[in-house]
């Protein structure tokens, strides 16, 4: 069982203001700088690196060494999933004047953006439906699974069915199929292995691409006709 001490070090490191902006420049996924992630943050290099220090001693960072340059990136999907949970809870508990002024970066954010390694927002919530509603996948608030036919579907598209099979064994400890609690949508969309495989191949193959600066995704005139046609998501544009 997780001790008190710990839970109240993570609770702590992830609720200071500008350590919050640092992990959540960094749920697209990506490994960032301290410099990129001190201007997310706001912050001065110092202390940038001060915090930064702080979340890979507690296990919310890692670290990569790269020539002269150190990359920090989430340590673990969990902890991507820990941010998107808060996000949800702070958006319930905010004034509800506040829920209703939605700007143009926010409108993005909702339309389609990454959860650490899998797509989120309405984009994300409807493709999880689409699978579902296909019998390619099986979805619940507690646990979710892929269907034979899905894993027909998936090699359809062009992901390796095999090497889904072989990560979700249990040597791998990530889990195949994941439910995900959408902060905006209140609805699941789909993470795990399967989840972060279609999101990446969406990127490779030009249906879906990152905005600069931002979690929030474009989808491309390619991919609202592929997410339409091959997923049976409808009405995806960018």
């Amino acid at each position: 069982m997780t001790s008190s001490a710990l839970f109240a070090e993570v609770a702590a490191l992830s609720g200071d203001p500008g350590r919050a902006s640092m992990l959540h420049a960094l749920m697209d996924g990506r490994a960032l700088t301290a410099s990129e992630l001190a201007r997310a943050a706001g912050v001065a290099p110092q202390t940038a690196s001060g915090h930064l220090h702080r979340m890979t001693a507690a296990g919310l960072l890692r670290v990569h060494q790269q020539g002269r340059h150190r990359y920090y990136e989430l340590a673990t999907p969990s902890v991507a999933r820990m941010l998107e949970s808060i996000m949800q809870v702070a958006a319930e508990l905010a004034p509800e004047r506040r829920r209703l002024s939605v700007g143009p970066r926010d409108a993005a954010l909702r339309k389609a953006r990454t959860c650490y390694d899998h797509f989120a927002g309405e984009l994300g919530v409807a493709l999880a439906e689409a699978l579902r509603k296909r019998g390619y996948i099986e979805l619940t608030i507690d646990a979710g699974l892929v269907t034979e036919p899905g894993l027909a579907f998936l090699g359809d598209i062009g992901i390796d069915p095999a090497v889904l099979q072989v990560r979700g064994t249990h040597r791998s400890r990530r889990v195949l199929c994941r439910p995900c609690l959408d902060w905006s949508e209140r609805r699941l969309h789909l993470g795990g292995l399967v989840g972060a495989a279609i999101c990446s191949h969406s990127m490779a193959q030009g249906w879906t691409r990152r905005l600069e600066g931002t979690r929030a995704v474009l989808i491309t005139p390619e991919g609202g006709r592929v997410f339409a046609e091959k997923f049976g998501a409808v009405g995806l544009r960018g």
